[in-house]
């Protein structure tokens, strides 16, 4: 059992349609901030999560992120190269990389793909990813490159960072530490965060 302290708003996808539309950008990118942060725990003590979606997200009345719901989280041998491999079960197909479907295989690599929907989740305040396709047509889409476009009024630099977080190959995805050192350079510089992908005007 994993005990935190207790987070008011509740669920991350229930607290986003909640106030949709309503937080700035920067505040977004906070939660976003939050959350890698806890990944990149996780992944530094070798803990693959498998299950990172803003379902399992919980916010407090500060809007601090911490990511939970470790049902699926396992530990992985010490080794750069561990991957956990599953004989059964449902995966959340949605949220999971190509290889964790097809090979079942996780990784902190598959963490990071899951973390580029969570990314989608919140800066489209918790949409449902690839919307009513099913998940044969998700696996399809995503085998033939498809991936998600921009959220409206998503800034340039978070879509491609999502882009980044959904490579077909696992090594070329970026680790949880330069997602955060990434989120902390757009924080603190928040012009970085103007330019819109789904607009030509600043």
């Amino acid at each position: 059992m994993i005990i935190t302290e207790y987070m008011e708003n509740g669920s991350l996808d229930t607290f986003l349609k909640k106030h949709d539309g309503q937080f700035t950008i920067i505040q977004l990118v906070g939660m976003l901030r939050g959350i890698a942060g806890g990944m990149s725990y996780l992944s530094e003590m070798n803990y693959v999560h498998r299950d990172l979606a803003a379902r399992n997200i919980l916010v407090n009345s500060n809007l601090v992120c911490k990511v939970s719901d470790f049902g699926l989280s396992r530990v992985l041998e010490d080794d750069p190269e561990a991957a956990y491999t599953t004989r059964g079960g449902k995966i959340p197909i949605r949220w999971t990389a190509p290889e964790a479907i097809a090979y079942r295989k996780f990784t902190s690599a598959s963490d990071v793909w899951s973390y580029g929907i969570v990314m989608w989740e919140v800066i489209s305040y918790g949409e449902r990813p690839y919307w009513e396709m099913s998940n044969q047509d998700v696996i399809k889409a995503i085998d033939e490159g498809y991936r998600l476009p921009a959220p409206m009024d998503c800034p340039v630099v978070l879509h491609q960072l999502m882009l980044d977080c959904w490579e077909k190959g696992r090594s070329e995805r970026p680790k949880f530490g330069q997602i955060v050192t990434t989120l902390d350079k757009l924080i603190r510089n928040p012009n970085s965060l103007r330019q819109l992908a789904n607009s030509s005007v600043w």
